[in-house]
């Protein structure tokens, strides 16, 4: 029941698994104003088996009010159409690292970050080796 929710082990922390998500490897594209960047792993003990970190450079909004309620949105977004990624990867013997970063400079309307979002998922599916 509780699949709508954002909980701590479902984000990407570890500084370790960021720099392996960001070192090379990883496939990404873009959406605007979205761009994913994601990397299958072999399944590991107490990770969630989809892990997302969000991104909202410091370059597009010198306001930490912008920045954050950009990131309020993508996660909601995140909330509600992780199950499309949830259903294929639970039971595989690979978990997803995936981080989502802000391209635009503008503030945009949270229907088609989600939009853009539910689009990404289900390209990052549709890739799936």
């Amino acid at each position: 029941m509780g699949t709508h929710t954002f909980s701590k082990p479902e984000r990407l922390s570890s500084k370790i698994a960021i720099d392996e998500l960001f070192a090379g490897g990883a496939k990404s594209f873009s959406a605007f104003p979205l761009r994913v960047v994601y990397l299958p792993i072999v399944k590991r003990e107490g990770m969630a088996a989809v892990s997302l970190l969000i991104s909202v450079p410091k370059k597009r909004f010198k306001r930490a009010v912008k920045r954050n309620r950009v990131k309020r949105q993508i996660r909601e977004a995140y909330r509600k159409h992780k199950e499309l990624l949830l259903n294929v990867y639970q039971n595989e013997e690979q978990n997803l690292m995936l981080a989502v970063i802000y391209l635009s400079d503008r503030l945009v309307d949270s229907s088609e970050i989600e939009e853009k979002l539910a689009s990404l998922l289900v390209r990052i599916l549709d890739n799936k080796e």
